[in-house]
Order: structure tokens, then C-alpha cells, then sequence
């Protein structure tokens, strides 16, 4: 009798190479063995990551909690010699309310939001943390803060979708209004020319001059959460709005107002930012089953960062990439 060679598992590949705990990490590869759900099937720096989806072409685990964070070996019992790397988020920073991205200012600091169930007027509207990771107020008295963005007079502006204002926020904390009545405000951005962008999750996006003057530039359908804004480095306006359908569009909107749709493939598409290459990354939240994905304009969105109830992201003048859950801040890089 002719024996039958034994064909051993190949693992080719784990992705995203980023992901926070509580992700979900996928391995690549051929006739792979099939654990049952919630049986562990690899190790994450040491760590056993169960099973929560199994294939003989991937399997997908979720990234245990308690990592330290950053470059991690993910190895399996069936293939002892092989070894991948992932980068793991650092936990920078919990006990916030994000609906909307963190920003980073010239220095390196993150400003993170609590912005409570509508109506709740939080101690401590906006957080600021220090490249060191101290934690410190700097913003109060802003009810349902909700998304933030620094002008190109440098002071950081956010927007309350309680009394639809926009405030303007100095050094020490203080707060002015810089514009008013814009329905449920959330998301900002600012053209080239300083100009204000709101977005009204009840379906404007409102052009604000320097005097606080409004009008209509857009009009889109309406989000069940929130408008996400971002500039892109070809002065146009980037805008997710999630809905109840099943898939939601990635919008542009030029400054004179005309309406396109970029992608038609997210659901509950949610904060969105560019890195240093121009390259739009966007923060996806279905089902729970959340990631950020990079859209560059000739090739297919990449899966490049995985977590589980991601809001948002930003990218810092360095490099640095922080995302966002709806209560913890990590980092990578």
C-alpha cells in the first residue's frame, strides 16, 4: 500500500497588523485545523486567544484583554516554528465619552470629549492628555460635547449637539460661542480659507464665515448618530452619516456645494481622518464588529486597524495614529 503523505497546516499571514483588545485578529493560510468556537487557538504574546470564527482557509480570534501593548508574537500549537507579529493598541487613557474623533494638537496632546446622554452637563466636557500620558480638565461647562477640530487660528473649536453651538476654546479652557442655531451639531472641519464646516446630523452641513454667519452648503440624508467631517488635501469635504441601512455611503462635498458618493460600501461608517500621505481612513462600527479602513484612491479599502466599538481616530503631526472607543483611547507607533 502506498502510504498518504501527510500535508502539514501553512500559515501565511495574520490581519489587520493592528488591532486593540478586544478585537478581532484573523489567520491566513491552508488547511487549517477547525477548534470548535471559544476553544483557544493561538497564543497573542503569550497570552491563548479563543476562537470566534473557523475555517480551513482562516480563522479569527478575539484579541485578549491585559496586553501591554505593542509589537506581539502570535503563535499556534499546531505549527510550533511559526511566528507572526501584530501590533497591539496601548492603552493610553480611559473613562471618556467619545462619539466623534479625539484630535491631537502641534505638541503631541490629545483632546478627548465626555459627552454624556443628551442633556447631561458632565464636570469636565473636554479631557486633555499630555504626550506623557497625565491626564488633565481643560474643557467645562459645554453640555453633550460631541466633536472637536482645531481652526487655523490654532485654538480648538468643538460642537454641542445639545444647544447647536459651536464654541471656541482658548488656551486656559475658557470658551466663547463662535457660531449658533445649526440644529444637532456634531461634525467640523475648515476649509483653506478658514471657513467653518458643521454638520447637522438632521441632514445640513452648514458653511460658518469668520463672523458666525450661516447658511446651507449641502444637504444629505439624515444620521441616526452623527455627521463625521474631514478636509481632504484636495480642499474638499469628506462626510460619513450613519442611517439604519444596511450599507451607508462615504460622501464629498465640494465647496460650492455639489454632492458626491466616494464609497457605498460601510456600515455605520463613523469618524474619518487623513494621514500624512493623503490617504482617508475611515472608522466602520457593524454589528459591533468595528475596524478602520484605509481608502487609498486606486486600490480597494484595507482592513488596517481591528477593534471592537471603535467611534474614531487621529492622526498626529508625527505619524502617530490614536483610535477611539466610545470610552478608551489607544495608540500605536
Amino acid at each position: 500500500m502506498i502510504p498518504v503523505p501527510v500535508v502539514s497546516p501553512v500559515l501565511n499571514a495574520v490581519e489587520p497588523l493592528r488591532v486593540i483588545e478586544g478585537g478581532r485578529l484573523w489567520l491566513r493560510g491552508s488547511r487549517l485545523p477547525v477548534p470548535a468556537l471559544q476553544q483557544d487557538a493561538c497564543t497573542i504574546g503569550g497570552v491563548a486567544a479563543r476562537t470566534v470564527f473557523a475555517s480551513p482557509d482562516r480563522l479569527a480570534v478575539e484579541v485578549p484583554t491585559g496586553l501591554a501593548g505593542g509589537s506581539m508574537e502570535v503563535k499556534v500549537p499546531w505549527l510550533p516554528g511559526a511566528t507572526l507579529f501584530v501590533e497591539i493598541g496601548t492603552q493610553i487613557a480611559t473613562g471618556f465619552h467619545q462619539v466623534d474623533n479625539p484630535v491631537i494638537d502641534a505638541e503631541g496632546r490629545i483632546y478627548v470629549t465626555y459627552s454624556g446622554p443628551r442633556g447631561q452637563d458632565a464636570p469636565v466636557s473636554v479631557f486633555r492628555i499630555a504626550a506623557t500620558g497625565a491626564r488633565e480638565p481643560f474643557v467645562s461647562g459645554i453640555v453633550n460635547v460631541t466633536s472637536m477640530q482645531f481652526g487655523l487660528d490654532g485654538l480648538l473649536y468643538v460642537s454641542s449637539r445639545f444647544d447647536g453651538t459651536v464654541y471656541r476654546v482658548f488656551d486656559d479652557g475658557r470658551h466663547e460661542v463662535a457660531a449658533s442655531e445649526l440644529g444637532l451639531a456634531c461634525g467640523l472641519a475648515f476649509a483653506p480659507d478658514g471657513t467653518m464646516l458643521v454638520g447637522d446630523r438632521s441632514g445640513t452641513i452648514f458653511q460658518v464665515d469668520e463672523k458666525g454667519r450661516s447658511r446651507s452648503l449641502a444637504t444629505l440624508p439624515s444620521s441616526v448618530a452623527a455627521f463625521h467631517l474631514a478636509m481632504g488635501p484636495d480642499d474638499v469635504l469628506y462626510v460619513t452619516g450613519p442611517t439604519l441601512g444596511s450599507y451607508d455611503y462615504v460622501y464629498r462635498v465640494n465647496l460650492s456645494g455639489a454632492v458626491e458618493v466616494v464609497d457605498r460600501t460601510f456600515g455605520r461608517p463613523q469618524g474619518l481622518a487623513f494621514d500624512s500621505a493623503g490617504v482617508l481612513h475611515v472608522v466602520e462600527a457593524l454589528a459591533g464588529v468595528s475596524g478602520v479602513y484605509a481608502l487609498p484612491q486606486a486600490a480597494p479599502k484595507e482592513l488596517v486597524v481591528g477593534g471592537a466599538r471603535l467611534v474614531g481616530l487621529a492622526f498626529g503631526r508625527d505619524g502617530r495614529l490614536v483610535v477611539a472607543t466610545s470610552d478608551t483611547i489607544y495608540g500605536f507607533g
